[in-house]
C-alpha cells in the first residue's frame, strides 16, 4: 500500500493535482498540458516492459525498491526543473515507478498468502493510492502559488523511505510459477489466450478515463471555482478519502463477483466523470464527483488485479504486467485524444465523451470462477470420469459396458 501510495498517488497523480500551478509556471495550453502527461507516461511503459522481462528472473522485491528510487529522482527533478523539458523528464522517470510498483505483487501474494485470504489482500494493495491522494490534497493547499516546488521534494522524500522500507521487508528471490497453470513456459501465445483479450480491452479503457479525469478534473472545477478558491484541492482530499473506501474492495467482490462488480463500477466511473462535465461549478455535483470517482475508482484498480489473476495463475506478475501494458497504452491515449477534444470543444464536452467511453467496458465480462475453481477435483477424479465416459459411450468394449474392468474395480 506504501508503494502504491508512492507511485500512483505521488508519482503519477500529483501531476493533476499540481496542473494549475504548472500551467502558470511554464505557461502550457490544455494540448500541451495533455501531451506532456501522455509524454511522462513513456517511462511508464518502458519501466512495464521491464517488470514483465525481470520478475520471472528477478523475483518481485527488485521491482518495487526500484519504483521508489525512479520515484524520488523523478520528482526531485520536477521540483528543480527550470524549463518544459526538464519538468517532462522529471514526469518520465517519475512515471516509472507506477509501472515497477503495481505488478509484483502478484507474485508476492501468490507466495505468501493461503488461498483463502489472497484475492482480498491482492484487492487491498491498489487502495494506497487513495492514502497517497488523501496526504497530497492537503501538502498542496499549503504549498500553493510558488512553493509547488516543496511539496515534491516532501514527495520524493517519502518515496525513497518505501524504497529502504521494501528492500528490508519484502522476501527475496524469485517466484517459482505453478507448471499445471502454466507457469513455467512464457510465449507471446501465453500472453494472447482468448481469456485475456476482454481483459486487455477493459484496461486500455481504463486508462483512458482515468488519465483524463486525474489529468483535467482538478483544472475543471479550479476554472469553475476561480483560481484563488481552495475547491479544487479540498476537491482532491475528499476523492482520496472517499477512495479509502476501497480497502472494502475484497469484500465488495466477494459478494457481488467480479462481473456484476465490474458493471457497478464503471457505472459510478461514468456517472462521476458526466458530472463534471454537466456542473463543474456547482458545488454539489463536484462533492458527487468525488465522493463516487475515488472509491469507484481504486476499487476498479483492484478489480483488474483479481481478473488478471484468474487469466494468469501460472505466472501472475508476469500476467499482469501485460494487463497494466494496456492500461498503459490507454493512458498515452486518453489525455492527447481526449485533451484535443477539450481544445476545439470545450473541456465539458471532452467529459461528457469521456463518460460515455467508460460504458463501453459492460460489454466485457471477467470470469465468474477463481483458478483454484477450476483445478478443485483430484486429478483421480477426473480420469475416473473420463473412463466412465467411455465405457458408457456406444463405441466402448461391451464388457466396459457391463460393469467389469477397470472401471468397475475402481
Amino acid at each position: 500500500m506504501a508503494a502504491q501510495a508512492v507511485a500512483y498517488g505521488f508519482a503519477r497523480y500529483g501531476y493533476g493535482l499540481f496542473l494549475p500551478d504548472l500551467r502558470d509556471r511554464f505557461g502550457l495550453s490544455t494540448s500541451v498540458l495533455g501531451l506532456v502527461n501522455s509524454v511522462s507516461n513513456a517511462g511508464y511503459l518502458v519501466a512495464l516492459l521491464l517488470v514483465g522481462t525481470l520478475v520471472s528472473r528477478l523475483g518481485p522485491r527488485p521491482m518495487v525498491v526500484a519504483a521508489g528510487v525512479t520515484a524520488g529522482i523523478g520528482m526531485v527533478t520536477v521540483a528543480l526543473a527550470g524549463s518544459t523539458w526538464v519538468l517532462v523528464v522529471g514526469f518520465v522517470v517519475a512515471g516509472m515507478a507506477s509501472g515497477f510498483s503495481w505488478a509484483p505483487f502478484s507474485d508476492t501474494a501468490d507466495r505468501l498468502l493461503p488461498d483463502r485470504t489472497r484475492e482480498r489482500v491482492m484487492a487491498l494493495i491498489p487502495s494506497g493510492t487513495a492514502f497517497g491522494v488523501t496526504v497530497a490534497g492537503p501538502l498542496a493547499l499549503v504549498t500553493r502559488g510558488a512553493n509547488w516546488r516543496y511539496a515534491w521534494l516532501g514527495f520524493a522524500l517519502v518515496a525513497f523511505a518505501m524504497a529502504w522500507y521494501a528492500a528490508r521487508v519484502l522476501p527475496a528471490g524469485r517466484h517459482e510459477g505453478k507448471a499445471d497453470q502454466g507457469g513455467r513456459t512464457v510465449t507471446a501465445r501465453w500472453f494472447l489466450r482468448p481469456a485475456a483479450a476482454p481483459l486487455y480491452l477493459t484496461a486500455f479503457v481504463y486508462g483512458v478515463i482515468g488519465a483524463f479525469y486525474w489529468t483535467f478534473a482538478l483544472e475543471a472545477v479550479s476554472d469553475a471555482a476561480g483560481k484563488n478558491s481552495p475547491v479544487a484541492p479540498l476537491f482532491w482530499t475528499l476523492m482520496g478519502l472517499a477512495g479509502i473506501g476501497s480497502v472494502l474492495a475484497g469484500a465488495f467482490f466477494l459478494r457481488l463477483g467480479l462481473r456484476l462488480g465490474q458493471a457497478v463500477l464503471f457505472l459510478a466511473l461514468s456517472a462521476a466523470i458526466a458530472l463534471l462535465g454537466l456542473a463543474p461549478g456547482a458545488l454539489a455535483a463536484v462533492v458527487a464527483s468525488a465522493v463516487l470517482y475515488g472509491p469507484a475508482f481504486m476499487a476498479a484498480s483492484s478489480l483488474l488485479a483479481l481478473w488478471s489473476y484468474r487469466v494468469f495463475p501460472g505466472q501472475p506478475s508476469t500476467g499482469f504486467s501485460a494487463t497494466v501494458l494496456a492500461l498503459g497504452l490507454g493512458t498515452l491515449t486518453g489525455p492527447v485524444s481526449l485533451g484535443a477534444v477539450a481544445d476545439r470543444y470545450g473541456v465539458r464536452t471532452a467529459f461528457l465523451v469521456t463518460a460515455a467511453v467508460a460504458l463501453v467496458t459492460l460489454a466485457l465480462r471477467p470470469p465468474a470462477r477463481r483458478p483454484e475453481d477450476d483445478t478443485a477435483r483430484r486429478p483421480e477424479e477426473d480420469t475416473a470420469r473420463r473412463e466412465d465416459t467411455r465405457a458408457t459411450s456406444p463405441g466402448a468394449p461391451s464388457g466396459d459396458r457391463a460393469g467389469s474392468g477397470p472401471t468397475a474395480c475402481r
